[in-house]
């Protein structure tokens, strides 16, 4: 399997599994991560997802230059089934990358290593990232003179200053995970045997609060980016006031009323 995909407490585990070529992403990866957003954006018992990587050296390398790429590019004939659902819908991997995939659902990364190209950039969409040490991030593409179609344009000055962003993309130099969080792109670095302890402490304070208040204000940080003040504010009072008449939002202050832990069912 490219992808190993299991739930436990209400969390996703989310694990890249191709260690022996860096977990570069290639069709089965691509179809089974799909398959895997799309399972846990539907599960209601599952609150948080938790995505990292197989192996000791390598978060994610990015796309597969032997196997995915040939197939956009027609360099290689479509063999299996998941080769012939990329090539039918080359959307399908930016879905993959959660770049078109809407998702209210928190994500934390557990980066055990090297997080490049498409591995990088599936980092924007994830809320809170655990990096290990030795951890090195960039993106490379205008070496090759290719441009980062992932989101980098887009996203990558919005969630560290743009100089540092600008250094990223224009020169592909990699940077560090201490160089990560100074650049507000990481939250934490830890030793590579850390990080997943690490991730499943954030992963475990989120599971247990109210997932439907959890969704709106993801949903309103992500809508509301760029968005004008009155306008953001109206449109967070209109996803704030749902959450507000649920069964969760009785539940929350009367567990706290009788000093016990809240049960949230998600309605």
């Amino acid at each position: 399997m490219a992808l190993i995909y299991e739930k436990r407490n209400h969390i996703a585990y989310i694990t890249l599994n191709r260690p022996q070529s860096h977990n570069a992403i290639d069709p089965e990866t691509v179809v089974e991560l799909v398959d895997a957003w799309q399972d846990f954006s539907q599960d209601r018992e599952l609150r948080c997802a938790i995505l990292t990587g197989a192996g000791e050296q390598s978060f994610c390398a990015g796309a597969d230059l032997g196997k995915l790429i040939p197939l956009w590019t027609g360099a290689r004939q479509a063999i299996t089934d998941a080769d012939q659902k990329v090539q039918a819908n080359p959307l399908l991997a930016q879905q993959a990358l959660l770049r078109d995939f809407p998702l209210t659902k928190p994500v934390i990364a557990a980066i055990n290593g090297n997080a490049i190209a498409g591995g990088f950039e599936i980092l924007y969409n994830t809320d809170i990232r655990i990096a290990a040490e030795n951890a090195r991030f960039g993106l490379q593409e205008v070496k090759w003179s290719i441009v980062p179609a992932g989101g980098s344009t887009v996203h990558l000055a919005r969630q560290m200053p743009y100089a540092r962003a600008m250094e990223m993309l224009l020169t592909g130099e990699l940077i560090d995970a201490r160089q990560a969080m100074e650049y507000g792109f990481i939250n934490q670095v830890v030793p590579r045997d850390q990080v997943m302890a690490a991730a499943e402490r954030y992963a475990a304070i989120i599971a247990k609060n109210g997932p439907l208040a959890v969704a709106a204000v993801k949903q309103a940080v992500l809508e509301n980016s760029g968005k004008d003040v009155p306008a953001a504010l109206a449109r967070e009072m209109e996803l704030s006031i749902p959450v507000f008449l649920s069964q969760d939002a009785q539940e929350g202050p009367r567990a706290f009323k009788e000093r016990r832990e809240p049960v949230y069912k998600g309605k």
